[in-house]
């Protein structure tokens, strides 16, 4: 620029545009102070139109920023950089910027420009360690930002940014007090909410991050994490109507995003919808193939929809992704079982590979991966093996080391909690399970004890598993000594069960739900036992009893066992009529024609082996004018397997299958009992018995063919039949099976007189009180 003459025309007109420009740039911070942005705008414009200082760009700059035109803002924050180049707020200004465009390099160039600059400059601190963040330096970052709080100790961004970073780093437990301290700053600060949260998850405290979640997604209703988060923290809680809520919130928000459509299938598949769940699981890997837990959770869900190797194929692909997870490595191993055996699927074979697994388990659970069992144990588990008419005895005790050994080791890294002493007066007795609810498990096992043991004599302790809460579990309620109920999470169960110092421990079946192995797998009180809601042995050194009845176990049972067998009498446990009112059929919707002799098979499809196929057809074939009803399951997958499979068991034995038999949805209580008042035989399931619904054909006077097996699952019907003098019901083979079910639907008259015979019998089943006495003098005896 050409030199100026001091007194100049020029001097004079510059000094003119200069005051106007200072005039302008005040104008303009009052109107950016007021809000009128545009205004402001327009006035920094004319300053720099006026006199192009570095203010006047700066401030331009930053209006342009704010009005959502960064490429603008950028070009003024260059300019004012050449006018006084390295200054501290217009490097610290276009250094933000440009990080927040991915230009990390020349970012970080102007952020230590502007820290030159400004020794005392926290704002750019933060920044800065952004920057690192983005760059991966991760600890360089969060030196970085405790640099800036030591010169603003209430900075929140930068508190909040050290706790999210501590949260990156796991560094869980150091975060929480920062993310307080970002909260105490700015209590509507939605993001330290958010990360608040996720620490108190890792730091095993549900019910606070439960409301910071809450929070986080109130402060900020777009906020798509949160309501992703806050939906995964209901599920886990079984609160699933919410939990779902949430997730769709989530979903309307960010409909490609990976972690809500997993969510959503965590909550479909708890709430006993696998074939959603899939879908949700499909499309949460499609979004995001990275989600080892994804590939897991769907290999489960396939699992229980009986499609076994595509389930292993989908653990095995979260493996390649996470070889360190646990989860995966488990759930491997039990989804070599399947649900619904085709005719392919021999049984020695699959017995075999599920032993290898079970060897693999073994192996990479070692000294070291110990503390990873509680994270594996549950999420899938050897239910179906029961469904094998084999003797499971071997495999489910070393599946039961596995699990109390891996138990053990994580409860040996926590203070130790003594056993409880015997104490005077009533004997306390805890009964853990999910089932203080309308469930067979419920009325044929748990009621009995709550209503009949002598609360003079037993302080019953329930600890309900489970969040649902119905009329029966009210009932329970109100005869327990004490009632604790919820998805507490592992750790607070161990804690609320060592309060309570039971005397005796009670699990009414172990093998359905998860956090009743994890419980069982520990030794939580002095006597421990396990009864038949899932009639088979546990496999668990740290059950000792086991509670079964002389009437449902065979000679020698003994050797079934890894617990010593409880034999009480009858069939023992107390059951009472249930209270339904039958309501007909309307059979004619389904085309079952009057007078067709009516034969129910009301398993569960998993209780139908391949290998007893042939003796529904036979039955068919020989009667050739009949229906056999069958029952669509909630898994519907596992119906059509099953229907497929028998449909070509009855073409072999020349018979159509749609002529003589059919699948019919699910019936709720009182349309069930008036297909049992109106059917003519109950076909019990061969292998594994049914015992409520065998109880409930004998309350309608139903007659039941039941086969008498080798274990106690076989024999549940069978018993019940014997208990009422009804052996003739009873039969020994296959061949006697059919053609006692050939008998009781050919022949009205001797239907009729058993179903005489069985009315003026079946009161016998109800209100035994001596399976409740011989309990009570068990316990007192194990106890003492």
């Amino acid at each position: 620029m050409a030199h100026v003459a001091p007194g100049s025309l020029l001097e004079r007109l510059f000094g003119m545009r200069g005051r106007k420009s200072r005039r302008l740039l005040a104008l303009g911070k009052a109107s950016e102070q007021a809000g009128r942005l545009e205004e402001a705008r327009d006035r920094y414009r004319a300053a720099v139109a006026a006199a192009p200082t570095h203010a006047a760009h700066l401030n331009l700059g930053i209006v342009l920023e704010a009005l959502g035109d960064p490429l603008a803002a950028a070009q003024e924050f260059d300019s004012a950089l050449a006018l006084e180049p390295g200054e501290p707020f217009a490097s610290y200004n276009l250094g933000r910027l440009l990080y927040t465009q991915g230009a990390l390099e020349r970012a970080e160039s102007l952020l230590r420009a502007a820290l030159r600059g400004r020794a005392a400059f926290p704002e750019a601190l933060v920044v800065m360690a952004s920057v690192l963040e983005a760059r991966g330096e991760l600890a360089q970052a969060a030196s970085t930002l405790q640099q800036a709080i030591g010169l603003r100790p209430d900075y929140a961004g930068a508190l909040r940014n050290l706790g999210m970073l501590l949260c990156r780093l796991e560094r869980w437990s150091e975060a929480l007090p920062v993310l307080r301290r970002a909260l105490e700053a700015d209590a509507a600060d939605a993001d330290a909410l958010y990360w608040l949260g996720n620490a108190l998850i890792r730091e095993a405290r549900p019910e606070e991050a439960l409301t910071a979640y809450r929070s986080a997604a109130a402060q900020r209703p777009t906020f798509a994490e949160a309501w992703c988060n806050l939906g995964n923290l209901l599920c886990g809680r079984g609160s699933l109507d919410e939990a779902g809520r949430c997730l769709q919130k989530a979903l309307e928000l960010k409909p490609d995003y990976a972690d809500a459509h997993v969510g959503m299938g965590n909550v479909l598949g708890a709430s006993q919808r696998p074939e959603d769940a899939e879908q949700c699981f499909r499309r949460g890997i499609a979004l995001d193939p990275a989600i080892a837990q994804a590939h897991v959770n769907l290999g489960i869900v396939l699992w229980q929809q009986g499609s076994w190797r595509e389930a292993i194929e989908s653990c095995r692909a979260a493996i390649a992704l996470s070889p360190g997870a646990p989860e995966a490595r488990w759930a491997l191993a039990m989804c070599h079982l399947p649900a619904v055996r085709e005719p392919g699927d021999d049984l020695p074979g699959v017995r075999a590979r599920f032993a290898e697994q079970l060897g693999e388990l073994e192996r990479w659970f070692d000294a070291g991966r110990s503390g990873l069992g509680p994270l594996a144990l549950g999420v899938a588990q050897p239910f179906w093996l029961a469904y094998q008419d084999e003797l499971n005895r071997e495999l489910l005790e070393r599946y039961g080391r596995l699990c109390a050994r891996l138990m053990q080791s994580w409860q040996a890294g926590r203070a130790p909690r003594p056993v409880a002493q015997r104490a005077p007066g009533a004997l306390r007795v805890g009964v853990v399970s999910q089932y203080f609810r309308s469930h067979s498990v419920w009325s044929a096992i748990i009621k009995g004890w709550f209503r009949q043991l002598d609360p003079r004599r037993f302080a019953l302790n329930a600890f309900c598993l489970g969040a649902h809460e119905d009329a029966e579990t009210r009932y329970a309620r109100s005869r327990a000594a004490r009632f604790e109920q919820g998805h507490l999470g592992l750790e607070r169960w161990v804690e609320v069960i060592a309060d309570a110092q039971p005397d005796v421990l009670i699990y009414p079946e172990i093998g359905m739900d998860p956090m009743s192995l994890k419980l069982a797998s520990l030794r939580l009180a002095p006597v421990q036992a396990a009864s038949w809601g899932h009639p088979e042995t546990t496999g668990l050194p740290t059950i000792d009893y086991f509670f079964s009845a002389a009437g449902l176990e065979p000679p020698g049972a003994e050797a079934n066992y890894s617990e010593r067998l409880v034999r009480l009498p009858n069939l023992g446990c107390w059951v009472e009529p249930e209270a339904a009112q039958a309501r007909p059929p309307d059979l004619e919707a389904w085309g079952i024609e009057p007078g067709v002799p009516l034969l129910l098979c009301p398993g569960s499809p998993f209780k139908y082996a391949p290998e007893r196929d042939r003796v529904l057809a036979e039955i068919a074939r020989r009667l050739g004018r009949c229906r056999m009803l069958f029952f669509t399951h909630r898994t519907g997958a596992l119906s059509r397997k099953l229907e497929a499979r028998l449909r070509a068991a009855f073409a072999a034995h020349g018979v159509q299958f749609e002529r003589c038999a059919r699948f019919v949805p699910w019936q709720e209580r009182d349309a069930f009992y008036g297909l049992l008042e109106c059917a003519d035989v109950y076909l019990d399931t061969l292998g594994f018995s049914g015992f409520n619904t065998a109880l409930q054909a004998i309350q309608c006077g139903l007659p039941v063919v039941a086969l008498e097996g080798g274990f106690l699952r076989g024999r549940l019907a069978s018993g019940i039949l014997r208990r009422i003098g009804l052996e003739e019901l009873v039969v020994a083979n296959e061949a006697q099976y059919v053609e006692l079910a050939l008998r009781l639907a050919g022949d009205p008259g001797y239907r009729d007189a058993v179903r005489a015979r069985i009315v003026s019998r079946r009161d016998l089943l109800f209100g035994d009180a001596a399976p409740i006495r011989a309990l009570e003098d068990f316990l007192e005896g194990a106890a003492a």
